[in-house]
């Protein structure tokens, strides 16, 4: 207690810190939770609840961030801090002021940054670091959680989130810095007088569309035809979704208007997240009363997308994200089957968690099929890893269960934008052959089996929360359940030993993709259940995997072992 005090003192009496913030620090009645830690510089950077303290999002904070990035970039020579950084945001409180933060600290430490001149998406960072021939980039953003978080994602060269190493430098210069007096930080008008910090848009803004629009693989399908509502989510997605849409000839698209607007309240929806149906009840009366085809919603930074679509019966159903991305996979690998365009060494990426059935999808396409821990950035580093080893083979598609599609290297990371797209492409290629989304996912089951999944969050705020999850992890670790919900359960990868244990025998062998703080059951079904701290948010994630002969059959098993679970967690 005496260092939370140390430090709530040294918040207090600096004279750096704003009288605002210190005004909160006085009548706050969390002040343990506020400092008994930094916020961490975790696998996506920076994420946390806004205020001050050093374990809240602010500028002092943010600013550590950036100075801790600037000293890796200096690291790296004059020739990484000419190229500079890449700097975005999305619509959350004061997503702009840390944005133009982060781009005078590192003006002070002598690198060039380039920052939007208003809101963009995910994706388009990506792709702008890459555009630009950027040595970094940044994006300011808390993905699709509450309106209370926001965050600093770090990018590298690539236009992937930065790597576990570039992350581990950071990390420890952020750590050797003085949260107030170890950070440079000039003057805005002087940094753009010297040539510091530039503002783009427009011409980043239509190569982005270029890029996207190049990812349609079959243009001759009646895009007029569709009627489409689709939903921001008060996010960045509102401008480039709509104008892609458009480009590509889809001309009967609404946008539902009460969540059009730049909202950092996201006051229509209790989360702006695609993967939860309740902010999908205005597009969905909307639907009903036009007969739209399809709904699409993005999260606002644009990088997840959520579908809703008749099926036959003429009622709107709910698509997973991995029914979505079942549905891309199939669809891009027929497409270009038919078109010739898959040969030897191409091949499909998604992550441990996403259902099984791309597995089955690239063995029929004679494709290659690489399975990566969660989040896009493995994606992308297989991408790399392949195009440095100058391996054949093109990458053809990429997702993970949590909403995010990748169609095309031009980015690295997920993108709803160019997902938009393919998704309305699908759904009109449906339309033209009298077919549903829901028969056309009906279709993929009859072929390959039957899958349901289900992913479920516990959250777990707070000191006692991060302590209750770490406990939780080493618990299941040393005593791993046999069965689950009456299934049996073949063997344990513990990623963070690097260690799958056979319990037919007591036999181990090695894992190779990685060190992860992940625990994965297979199930007896070739499903799965697999338990993990996320690496974002306070909460630990649980995901499920059942496979069978009937939808009834595996929507039952997955609802079962998901009792199981949560009890097993208690």
């Amino acid at each position: 207690m005496n260092e939370i005090m140390e430090k709530y003192q040294k918040w207090l009496d600096s004279p750096v810190v704003d009288e605002e913030s210190k005004k909160e620090l006085q009548n706050c009645d969390d002040m343990e939770d506020r400092f008994y830690k930094d916020l961490e510089f975790g696998t996506g950077g920076l994420r946390g609840v806004l205020g001050a303290g050093s374990n809240r999002m602010n500028i002092y904070t943010v600013r550590q961030a950036a100075q801790g990035m600037a000293s890796y970039i200096c690291d790296e020579g004059q020739k990484a801090m000419d190229m500079g950084v890449a700097i975005s945001y999305d619509p959350r409180h004061y997503s702009p002021e840390f944005a133009m933060e982060t781009a005078k600290v590192l003006a002070a430490n002598g690198i060039k940054s380039y920052v939007f001149d208003e809101m963009r998406p995910t994706p388009e960072l990506s792709f702008a670091v890459r555009y630009l021939k950027a040595f970094a980039g940044v994006m300011i953003t808390a993905s699709h959680n509450p309106s209370k978080y926001n965050g600093f994602k770090a990018y590298g060269e690539d236009g992937a989130q930065l790597a576990p190493e570039g992350t581990a430098v950071i990390t420890k210069y952020i750590r050797s810095t003085d949260i107030f007096d170890g950070v440079k930080v000039m003057d805005e008008t002087e940094a753009k007088e010297k040539g510091y910090i530039s503002i783009i848009g427009a011409e980043v803004d239509e190569a982005f569309y270029d890029a996207v629009l190049k990812q349609s693989i079959t243009p001759d399908v009646n895009r007029a035809g569709l009627k489409i509502i689709y939903t921001p989510f008060h996010g960045t997605g509102h401008i480039p979704v709509k104008e892609v849409l458009k480009r590509a000839g889809f001309s009967d698209v609404t946008i539902v208007p009460e969540q059009a607007e730049k909202d950092p309240n996201f006051s229509t929806v209790k989360s702006p997240n695609p993967e939860e149906k309740e902010g999908f009840t205005l597009a969905i009366e909307m639907a009903k009363n036009s007969g739209a085809d399809i709904i699409i919603g993005t999260d606002p930074d644009a990088d997840r997308i959520g579908v809703v679509a008749k099926n036959s019966q003429g009622e709107y159903q709910v698509f997973t994200g991995n029914q979505t991305g079942a549905l891309l996979a199939e669809y891009i690998l027929t497409r270009k089957t038919a078109q010739g365009e898959i040969k030897k060494g191409d091949y499909l990426v998604t992550t441990i968690v996403s259902t099984k059935i791309a597995e089955k999808m690239a063995k029929k396409y004679g494709i290659d099929y690489y399975e990566v821990f969660t989040g896009f950035k493995f994606i992308a580093d297989v991408i790399k890893r392949k195009e440095d080893n100058h391996e054949p083979g093109n990458y053809l598609f990429g997702y993970e269960e949590s909403y995010g599609y990748l169609t095309g290297t031009y980015a690295r990371d997920k993108d709803a934008v160019a997902a938009a797209l393919m998704i309305c492409e699908l759904a009109a290629y449906f339309k033209d052959n009298g077919m549903s989304f829901a028969e056309a996912l009906e279709n993929i089951f009859k072929e390959y089996g039957y899958y349901n999944e289900k992913t479920i969050s516990v959250v777990m705020e707070g000191k006692d929360g991060m302590e209750k999850m770490q406990t939780i992890m080493s618990d299941i670790a040393n005593h791993p359940p046999k069965e689950l919900a009456g299934k049996k359960i073949l063997a344990m990868r513990n990623y963070n030993t690097e260690t799958r244990t056979d319990f037919a025998d007591g036999s181990t062998s090695p894992l190779t993709i990685g060190k992860s703080s992940v625990l994965y059951f297979e199930m007896e079904d070739g499903g799965f259940f697999v338990i993990r701290p996320s690496g974002t948010e306070p909460k630990i994630k649980l995901y499920f995997e059942s496979i069978g002969t009937s939808e009834d059959e595996v929507q039952k098993s997955t609802a079962a072992m998901e009792e199981a679970a949560r009890k097993l967690l208690s």
